[in-house]
């Protein structure tokens, strides 16, 4: 590229003698050692993190560790088999049979080893399906599991993009049952929390709707835009809609009536009252609600039109809210494995939640945190040393937090014992 010549000349005073202005120093300053500006930015960058992803910290991480092993122990004493899927799998087995959303919510890399393509999970339940099939039998198999999960995308505005994802799967049952008994190991994990709020249960049924677009023999498109219309909760438009559609007075039915599982069956057509599926379906709603009213004395509510996992999904579907929020912390629901021996395909039900929305929401024992002294430390001869070490041993193995300091100022925050030796060279432990 050329320069023209005028631009290349320095710039020169004018002819009429006025000279030209210098910068004062002050305002030229800033500008004397650009790099340390620019360094600074580099290392805010460095350590700014995505959004959606955050560090869990100090008590906060202490915290998470004791629920996820309190959480698999419960599910482990309730039968369920702990299984450790990798952080990363070949996109054909992986995401062979995921949904759209899952596929967009997955990160995908290439392989340098084979130059093949995989992806890092985004939900663990897909590898159960691929455990089962090769290890499951015939048989009812239960699993459990717990371990971190990344998305493309938050769920949600400020949801997270890195969830530690537990959950249970039972493999080989396709009664009520199954759904019954996982409803009872999660209201019993989550109640030997002593969680300082209350679990509100949403209950849906996709078959409902699935079968009604079998009768009505829908095309794709139709049930797609049925499918927007519930979840935006659209009447007028939806009423407008299902006047064109063979048995859209039923759809109709399905938004307006869907919250009252007691009449939802009358109000629908003869045909829909007459189908056994759908019948068995609200059946099936009924008796759930029932029981997770009278065993558990939880708040339930049902929505019928709750299909954000049509295309995953068979059977009854539940969510689980804390409080007023926006976003479950629990989801569960009924859908399909496959042997892979006999490509038959496999009932399967499970649920899971990420443990790290149970933050806010739970607190641990206060800690005893003991400092050793450090004057009596540095001082302590052979005999005293060797009894000091037993002792810190020992309200280690009581669950003390110890710490031996390194030198004066040495100390965590929130002590609340000290360990210092008497005058008859014993050591100990006073409260601060």
């Amino acid at each position: 590229m050329s320069v023209s010549s005028d631009s290349a000349k320095p710039a020169q005073p004018n002819s009429t003698n006025e000279t030209v202005s210098q910068p004062a120093e002050n305002s030229a300053a800033p500008n004397r050692m650009p790099y340390l500006s620019n360094f600074g930015s580099d290392v805010a960058n460095s350590w700014l993190l995505p959004d959606g992803v955050v560090d869990v910290l100090f008590e906060d991480a202490h915290k998470q560790e004791v629920l996820r092993h309190q959480l698999i122990e419960q599910l482990i004493t309730h039968g369920y088999q702990l299984v450790c899927p990798p952080m990363i799998e070949f996109t054909e087995s992986l995401l062979s049979d995921a949904s759209e959303d899952l596929k967009r919510q997955t990160f995908k890399i290439i392989d340098q080893l084979t130059g093949r393509l995989m992806g890092v999970r985004a939900d663990i339940t897909p590898q159960i399906l691929r455990i089962d099939a090769h290890h499951g039998g015939t048989g009812i198999a239960r699993y459990c599991y717990v371990g971190d999960v990344i998305h493309t995308l938050p769920s949600g505005l400020f949801g997270s993009r890195t969830p530690l994802q537990l959950g249970a799967e039972i493999f080989g049952c396709a009664s009520l049952a199954a759904d019954i008994e996982l409803i009872d190991v999660l209201f019993t994990m989550v109640n030997k929390l002593n969680m300082s709020a209350a679990l509100h249960i949403d209950l849906g049924h996709v078959a409902i709707f699935k079968r009604l677009a079998e009768l009505a023999e829908l095309s794709d498109s139709d049930t797609e835009q049925l499918m927007y219309l519930y979840a935006n909760k659209n009447l007028p438009e939806l009423k407008r809609v299902c006047r064109a559609l063979p048995m859209g007075d039923d759809f109709y039915v399905l938004a307006r009536f869907g919250h009252d599982i007691a009449n939802l069956l009358a109000k629908l057509s003869d045909a829909a009252q007459q189908d056994s599926q759908i019948a068995t379906a609200i059946d099936e709603l009924q008796r759930l609600k029932n029981y997770l009213q009278d065993q558990w004395q939880c708040p339930v509510s049902i929505d019928v039109t709750e299909l954000s996992g049509y295309h995953y999904h068979t059977g009854i579907v539940f969510n689980g809210y804390i409080n007023s929020e926006t976003q479950p912390l629990v989801r569960g629901g009924r859908f399909d494995g496959m042997q892979s021996q006999t490509q038959v395909l496999r009932a399967a039900t499970g649920f899971s939640m990420d443990v790290s929305r149970l933050l806010a929401h739970t607190q641990l024992d206060a800690p005893t945190v003991v400092l050793v002294d450090f004057a009596a430390l540095s001082n302590a001869n052979t005999d005293e040393m060797q009894t000091l070490l037993q002792q810190v041993e020992s309200l280690r193995q009581q669950g003390y937090r110890v710490t031996m300091p390194l030198d004066a100022q040495d100390s965590p925050d929130d002590v609340t014992h000290r360990l210092s030796i008497s005058d008859d060279s014993q050591w100990q432990l006073q409260t601060v």
